[in-house]
């Protein structure tokens, strides 16, 4: 798919209701895997004295699943498809957001940003990407 055609169907998909309470579906979800993430990664940083690109990952692996499978169970229910294909669709797109995690993470901290608050920051910056590339890869 072109740059242009995915511009175009993400166009379309916006003028779509079923897509809005797909999203809203998708940020409680993640959500759930903002607290699960920060508290992974809190208490690796804070507690375990762990690097914060090393909790950053470790905190992703456990939100992931979390999101993963709330996402397959509720947020896109609709969706068919073998879970394991979904499951490596999903890892892949995440990977994509936690790159963009870790090099907001990383500048943050660079910034003088303390590191529970940097992550906050970036596991935010990085939902929109996951958004996109699950709803049109994943589960589309």
């Amino acid at each position: 798919m072109t740059p242009v055609q995915t511009a175009r169907r993400i166009g379309a998909g916006a003028r779509k209701p079923a897509n809005w309470v797909q999203l809203v579906k998708f940020g409680l979800v993640g959500g759930s895997g903002y607290v699960v993430n920060l508290a992974v990664f809190a208490l690796l940083v804070e507690a375990a004295s762990v690097h914060h690109l090393v909790a950053a990952v470790a905190a992703f692996c456990v939100a992931v699943t979390n999101n993963f499978l709330w996402n397959r169970r509720w947020t896109f229910a609709g969706a068919e498809g073998h879970a394991g294909f979904q499951a490596a669709r999903f890892f892949a797109v995440s990977l994509g957001g936690l790159g963009v995690n870790l090099a907001v993470l990383q500048l943050l901290v660079e910034a003088g940003l303390g590191e529970v608050a940097a992550q906050a920051i970036a596991v935010a910056v990085a939902m929109p990407v996951n958004f996109v590339g699950n709803k049109l890869w994943t589960f589309g």
